[in-house]
């Protein structure tokens, strides 16, 4: 049965005056009475208040936000109902973001209870599919009904996650338990505990094999230089595999004081050849993201063939920057094949046949992976396109929308939910249930022009995060008008022709800050479209003469913009104009470009890719991407993503620093 379905006559009014965005027509002169509820209900939910909520439950009966509050109310007090009033609340909001949202949780509590006869009737209907921990459970089942090889499967999944799991780990412990995988599967997860600086994933996998080593292995990550040089027996036992364990962890506090005690005698012949690869890689790494030139050699002491793909790109990575193309070839090649698929690796695979030039097999192979992934679509796609003699434009334009099609989008209850939850303030779960009723294309859902409508919608909405969200999922056809908006275009061009900026850097910086939603604030304070934060915004408002500048100001749009320009344009003068050195810096602060700088003079690409930060590195070039494509679309003319990055390298002495006066 469809949501729409059940919704009551006032509910379903509410989805047809929903285009005009005003409450009080959806709801009659009760609206604000509806919303303030629902905005009760939500800070209820944050707070765990069971009591709240149900006492609210009943007045949202109807509203076109009913889903939200029955899921909120229930969801609180999953851990006590019957399965009963679970299946009810199933049957009730079926279709619905919720209804999925709620049987992920209660699938992860049939899975903690290891209650697998309601587990293995559920999961099948759980249509989101992307919850690691369920999806080990699943495997988990598999296993215990049919002695299913999940092996592979399970230790793939569970590697890939960042934090502790107890559903991976639960399968991985059933399956060590039942001899099906050996124990020394395990260590890798509990080594990417360490070199990750996670100890609880450490911990939890170290305890699947032994409960009594749980002690040490804390103990290892306190302290790892006492661990291996105190002969105590208090620090035993010294087993290979505890004994890599802490030289990975010094390797994350020192990677030279780990080089050293790695090529100790004590431990040369107790640990593996693997041990030792994936150590080396470990060392590697942490001396790569330090921009040491000592990374590579580092490197070559292990085998790329027993180095985690982690390690692999950050030896591509110190490859690039000291010039060896032979090992950027060597470290794309030992990745597994998913990950040298990616656009990053495909690029300078080819890019490195090109310079090695072993024979024209080799540079037709190069030009072979570039024409794979040339397109407009990111900023290896683009460089791709550049490196085969081609200049980026903006992309044909899809045939317009039929009414059918933009009448499905109009109808689609979770589009409509979401964009009533967003209107009213409850963005974050705005986001989600836009983010699901678009992501099922991928399963079977929205094709390309369902994702079209949906953006065309949001763009009208003018909640362009969710337009430029919808734009970027299809997978045969580019709509730049909606995947690049330009709100608020005449503030932004005037702004930018005022100070002397690029009106398309604006905008690239903007799309990435913000996705141009007015009131967004980060978690550390920055507000606005350009994601300022408040004491860079009164020294840029000093700076640049704003003397009647307040602090709630910022948030307003034309000052926003004004300030954050401001900003810019100062960062771009203090770095020669460098505009990858001046997104680094907006993004990380200027002081760590100036010391990212130091080294070879590089393609600023180069150098991009090699910035330790891994949000940084992705910023500065999605900022550099979206600048290209928005000048394709404000000039009209092929444009250049090559020409904008230039070329990187240390500061001229005779050149003041001018970047030390900024905040």
């Amino acid at each position: 049965m469809q949501f729409s379905a059940i919704l009551t006559p006032l509910a379903l009014a509410a989805c047809v005056f929903l285009p005009s965005f005003s409450p009080v027509h959806a709801q009659g002169r009760d609206a604000s009475r509806y919303d303030e509820a629902i905005t009760d209900m939500a800070q209820a939910f944050k707070a765990r208040d069971r009591k709240r909520l149900s006492s609210l439950l009943p007045q949202l009966r109807g509203y076109i936000l009913e889903p939200w509050a029955a899921y909120w109310e229930l969801s609180v007090r999953l851990d006590e109902v019957s399965p009963s009033e679970v299946q009810d609340f199933f049957a009730h909001y079926s279709g619905s973001y919720q209804e999925d949202k709620l049987r992920a949780e209660w699938l992860l509590q049939l899975g903690r209870n290891r209650d697998w006869a309601a587990f293995n009737r559920e999961y099948p209907k759980y249509r989101m599919g992307d919850d690691k921990s369920l999806r080990c459970y699943g495997l988990l089942t598999e296993h215990l009904a049919n002695a299913s090889d999940v092996n592979a499967s399970v230790l793939q999944t569970w590697l890939s996650q960042k934090d502790a799991d107890e559903g991976c780990a639960a399968a991985a412990e059933q399956l060590v338990k039942d001899h099906s995988m050996m124990p020394a599967a395990i260590w890798p997860r509990a080594r990417l505990g360490f070199e990750n600086d996670r100890l609880r994933v450490a911990t939890q996998a170290v305890g699947i094999l032994n409960d009594g080593w749980v002690k040490n292995v804390a103990e290892i990550y306190a302290s790892p230089a006492k661990y291996l040089n105190d002969k105590l027996t208090a620090f035993r036992p010294k087993t290979r595999e505890l004994v890599s364990l802490a030289i990975i962890r010094l390797a994350y506090l020192d990677p030279d004081a780990a080089a050293i005690e790695v090529n100790h005698l004590r431990w040369r012949a107790q640990l593996t050849q693997e041990e030792r690869s994936w150590i080396w890689g470990v060392i590697g790494k942490r001396a790569a993201m330090k921009l040491s030139s000592d990374a590579l050699g580092y490197f070559a002491q292990g085998q790329f063939s027993q180095m985690h793909e982690d390690h692999l790109a950050w030896a591509v990575r110190a490859a690039l920057r000291a010039g060896k193309w032979q090992v950027v070839r060597d470290a794309i090649a030992a990745m597994p094949p998913s990950v040298a698929a990616e656009p990053v690796w495909v690029y300078w695979h080819a890019r490195a046949q090109l310079a090695l030039a072993d024979s024209e097999a080799t540079r037709a192979e190069a030009l072979s992976l570039l024409q794979g992934i040339a397109g407009v679509r990111g900023f290896y796609e683009q460089l791709a396109l550049e490196e085969l003699g081609q200049r980026i434009s903006v992309p044909e334009r899809p045939a317009p929308l039929s009414a059918a099609e933009r009448d499905a989008a109009r109808n689609n209850p979770g589009l409509t939910r979401a964009l009533y939850a967003i209107q009213i303030g409850l963005r974050q779960e705005g986001v989600r249930e836009w983010n699901y009723s678009t992501n099922l294309h991928e399963r079977g859902g929205l094709d390309d022009r369902a994702l079209l409508a949906a953006a065309e919608r949001a763009c009208q909405a003018e909640v362009w995060d969710r337009c430029i969200n919808s734009s970027e999922r299809t997978k045969g056809v580019i709509d730049f008008e909606t995947r690049f908006p330009m709100p608020f275009k005449s503030a932004v061009l005037a702004r930018s022709k005022q100070i002397g900026m690029d009106p398309a850097y604006v905008y690239g910086l903007i799309r990435q800050e913000s996705r141009f939603i007015m009131d967004a604030r980060s978690g550390v304070g920055a507000s606005g479209l350009m994601q300022v934060m408040p004491a860079t915004a009164k020294w840029t408002a000093k700076k640049i003469g704003m003397t009647d500048f307040q602090p709630h100001q910022i948030s307003e749009r034309d000052t926003n913009i004004a300030i954050g320009t401001g900003y810019l344009k100062l960062l771009l003068d203090s770095f020669g104009g460098s505009m990858p050195m001046a997104a680094a810096a907006y993004n990380a602060g200027p002081g760590r470009p100036r010391s990212w700088r130091n080294g070879p003079l590089l393609e600023a690409a180069m150098w991009a890719e090699n910035v330790p930060f891994s949000e940084t590195r992705d910023y500065v070039k999605k900022v550099l991407s979206n600048t290209t494509n928005y000048a394709a679309l404000i000039t009209g003319q092929p444009q250049s993503l090559k020409a904008r990055l230039g070329s990187i390298g240390p500061l001229d002495a005779s050149v003041p620093d001018t970047s030390t006066e900024l905040p």
